[in-house]
C-alpha cells in the first residue's frame, strides 16, 4: 500500500538478506521510520511495546523472530526458548501462536543447517498468504459495498471503522480497509468515519493510510459513533478481529462491543473481516478468551509532537486506571463475517468453513 507516497508492505527483509524491517508504529502517524529488528528478543521487544501491531502482522513478525533465532542457534532448547518468548508477548491475538507453531513445525523435522533459511522461506510465504487472504477479504467485503452503494446512488457510503484493521496491521491491504480501497479504486463514493481508538490511538494509523490511498475520511472520537448512527450517517460498520472463536463470539480492539450494540439497535449491518488464521476452532467461546490487561500509563498519559516536532507525553490525571485492552462481541451481534472464504453468516457457517 502507500505511506508517505511510496508503495510498500509493513514487513520485508533488508537488503542484507538476513533482518527484518518493519515501521515503528509507536512514531506513527507523526514520524515514518523503519525499524531493523535482528534477533527474536528485538522482535519480542516490538511486540510487546506495541512498535508493531495488528494480530496477522505480529504473526509475521513472531515467524521471522523464530528464523532470526535459529540463524544464530538452530538447536531445540534455543527453538523452544525462542518459541516460548515470542509465544508470551501477546496473549489475546491467536494468529501469534499460529504463526509460531506453523514455523516450528516446519522447521523440527529438519536437520539444524538447514533450519535457518526454512524458516525464513516459510516466513515470507506466510507473508505472501497474508496479502492474498486479504485481497480476497477485500473482494468478499466489496460486494456489499456494491450492493450498499446501487440502493444509495446519490450519495457516498457512510462506513465506521474501529481500530487499526489496516495495512499496517497486516502484510498489505488490511483487512477491514481491503474493501474499502477496492471499492475506491473502482469510483464507489465513500467516506471513513475513523474511531480514534483510546488509549494507543490506532485509528490516527488508519486515518494515516486512508489518506496516503485518497480516500475520504474524518478522525472522530471514540464515543461518536452512537450519534452517528442514530442520525442515519452511519451505513457499515467494519471492524477487524483478533480471534474469532468456535460460537461466533469476536475478540477485538476494547470498544468494539460498543459499535456493535449501537449498530445492532439502529440496525445497521455490523461485519466482522475475519482472515483464516484468526478463526480459532480450539476456543469454544469468548468468555474462554485471555484479555490483555495492558499497563495504566497508557490511559493516564497522552503523546505527540509540541510546536517544534518534539514528541511529548503529558499527563491526564494522576488517578487510578485500568487498561483492558479487548473486549467480546457476541456472535448474535454479528451480521456476516468476510473472510477469505467468502461471506459468512452465522457461527455454524463460519465452523463449517474452518473446520471448527
Amino acid at each position: 500500500m502507500i505511506l508517505a507516497g511510496t508503495r510498500t508492505r509493513s514487513i520485508w527483509v533488508n537488503p542484507d538478506g538476513w533482518s527484518v524491517g518493519i515501521f515503528d508504529q509507536r512514531k506513527l502517524p507523526w514520524s515514518v521510520e523503519p525499524m531493523r529488528l535482528t534477533t527474536a528478543d528485538e522482535c519480542a521487544h516490538a511486540i510487546a511495546d506495541m512498535a508493531t501491531r495488528g494480530a496477522p502482522l505480529i504473526g509475521a513478525v513472531a515467524a521471522y523472530g523464530l528464523a532470526l533465532a535459529l540463524r544464530v542457534d538452530a538447536g531445540d532448547e534455543a527453538l523452544d526458548r525462542a518459541y516460548r518468548q515470542l509465544l508470551a508477548t501477546r496473549p489475546t491475538a491467536v494468529n501469534l501462536k499460529w504463526a509460531l507453531d506453523r514455523v516450528r513445525a516446519v522447521v523440527t523435522r529438519m536437520p539444524e543447517q538447514d533450519r535457518a533459511a526454512a524458516a525464513y522461506a516459510d516466513a515470507a510465504a506466510l507473508c505472501d498468504e497474508d496479502v492474498a487472504i486479504n485481497e480476497a477479504i477485500g473482494r468478499a467485503g466489496l460486494e456489499i459495498l456494491k450492493d450498499l452503494a446501487a440502493r444509495n446512488p446519490d450519495r457516498p457510503l457512510n462506513i465506521l471503522t474501529h481500530c487499526n484493521a489496516g495495512w499496517l496491521a497486516t502484510v498489505d491491504w488490511g483487512t477491514a480497509t481491503a474493501p474499502l480501497y477496492m471499492a475506491h479504486d473502482l469510483g464507489i463514493p465513500l467516506h471513513v468515519w475513523v474511531d480514534e481508538t483510546r488509549p494507543r490511538n490506532q485509528g490516527a494509523l488508519t486515518a494515516l493510510e486512508l489518506a496516503g490511498h485518497g480516500v475520504p475520511h474524518s478522525y472522530i472520537v471514540d464515543n461518536a459513533g452512537g450519534l452517528l448512527m442514530q442520525r442515519g450517517q452511519v451505513d457499515l460498520v467494519i471492524v477487524g478481529t483478533d480471534r474469532v472463536t468456535r460460537n461466533g463470539d469476536v475478540c477485538n480492539k476494547i470498544g468494539t462491543y460498543l459499535k456493535a450494540l449501537a449498530a445492532h439497535d439502529n440496525g445497521i449491518p455490523f461485519v466482522v473481516a475475519l482472515p483464516s488464521s484468526t478463526y480459532d476452532a480450539n476456543t469454544a467461546d469468548g468468555a474462554s478468551v485471555h484479555v490483555e490487561e495492558r499497563v495504566a500509563s497508557e490511559v493516564l498519559s497522552v503523546e505527540g509532537p509540541d510546536q517544534d516536532g518534539v514528541l511529548r507525553r503529558i499527563a491526564v490525571t494522576a488517578s487510578p486506571a485500568a487498561n483492558p485492552a479487548f473486549d467480546i462481541t457476541p456472535a448474535r451481534l454479528v451480521s456476516e463475517y468476510i473472510t477469505d472464504k467468502g461471506r459468512i453468516v452465522g457461527a455454524a457457517a463460519l465452523a463449517e468453513a474452518f473446520g471448527g
